[in-house]
Protein backbone atom coordinates (compact mmCIF):
# COMPACT_ATOMS: atom_id res chain seq x y z
CA UNK A 1 0.00 0.00 0.00
CA UNK A 2 1.01 3.55 -0.97
CA UNK A 3 1.17 6.41 1.72
CA UNK A 4 0.42 9.91 0.88
CA UNK A 5 2.73 12.40 1.76
CA UNK A 6 2.66 16.28 1.42
CA UNK A 7 6.41 18.47 1.35
CA UNK A 8 5.90 22.34 1.68
CA UNK A 9 8.76 23.69 -0.02
CA UNK A 10 9.95 27.33 -0.14
CA UNK A 11 13.04 29.22 -1.12
CA UNK A 12 14.95 30.96 1.95
CA UNK A 13 16.21 34.13 -0.17
CA UNK A 14 18.21 35.27 2.94
CA UNK A 15 19.68 31.47 3.13
CA UNK A 16 19.80 30.96 -0.44
CA UNK A 17 18.41 27.46 0.18
CA UNK A 18 15.40 25.47 -0.70
CA UNK A 19 13.59 24.44 2.66
CA UNK A 20 11.23 21.27 3.06
CA UNK A 21 8.94 20.20 5.33
CA UNK A 22 5.84 18.26 6.33
CA UNK A 23 3.06 18.33 8.26
CA UNK A 24 2.90 14.67 7.92
CA UNK A 25 6.25 13.77 9.10
CA UNK A 26 7.15 15.95 12.54
CA UNK A 27 10.92 16.71 12.73
CA UNK A 28 11.49 16.83 8.72
CA UNK A 29 13.85 19.75 7.80
CA UNK A 30 15.52 19.68 4.76
CA UNK A 31 17.76 22.32 2.89
CA UNK A 32 19.55 22.42 -0.46
CA UNK A 33 20.88 24.88 -2.56
CA UNK A 34 18.45 22.95 -6.09
CA UNK A 35 15.28 21.79 -5.93
CA UNK A 36 16.65 18.69 -7.61
CA UNK A 37 18.99 18.14 -5.09
CA UNK A 38 16.28 19.70 -2.28
CA UNK A 39 14.05 16.11 -3.57
CA UNK A 40 16.77 13.99 -3.69
CA UNK A 41 17.72 15.39 -0.08
CA UNK A 42 14.02 14.22 0.91
CA UNK A 43 13.91 11.03 -0.77
CA UNK A 44 16.98 9.77 1.26
CA UNK A 45 16.10 11.54 4.59
CA UNK A 46 12.23 10.54 4.31
CA UNK A 47 12.38 6.53 4.47
CA UNK A 48 15.17 7.17 7.15
CA UNK A 49 13.13 9.05 9.28
CA UNK A 50 9.59 6.92 9.16
CA UNK A 51 11.43 3.79 9.90
CA UNK A 52 12.66 5.75 12.92
CA UNK A 53 9.60 6.31 13.92
CA UNK A 54 8.41 3.06 13.89
CA UNK A 55 6.21 4.19 10.61
CA UNK A 56 8.58 2.72 7.99
CA UNK A 57 6.46 2.29 4.17
CA UNK A 58 7.12 0.33 1.17
CA UNK A 59 5.39 2.99 -1.14
CA UNK A 60 5.47 6.53 -0.44
CA UNK A 61 3.96 8.68 -3.11
CA UNK A 62 5.57 12.37 -2.76
CA UNK A 63 3.62 15.73 -3.68
CA UNK A 64 5.92 18.78 -3.10
CA UNK A 65 3.75 22.08 -2.27
CA UNK A 66 6.19 25.17 -2.92
CA UNK A 67 5.17 28.65 -1.82
CA UNK A 68 6.63 31.74 -2.77
CA UNK A 69 6.82 35.30 -1.48
CA UNK A 70 6.98 38.20 -3.59
CA UNK A 71 7.58 42.27 -2.78
CA UNK A 72 6.24 44.14 -5.64
CA UNK A 73 6.81 48.14 -5.39
CA UNK A 74 3.33 49.72 -6.25
CA UNK A 75 2.56 51.26 -9.63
Amino acid sequence: MSRSITIDARWDDEAGVWLATSPDVPGLVVEAETWPSMIGEVRIVLPELLSLSGRGEDQLSLTFKVEEHLDVAGV
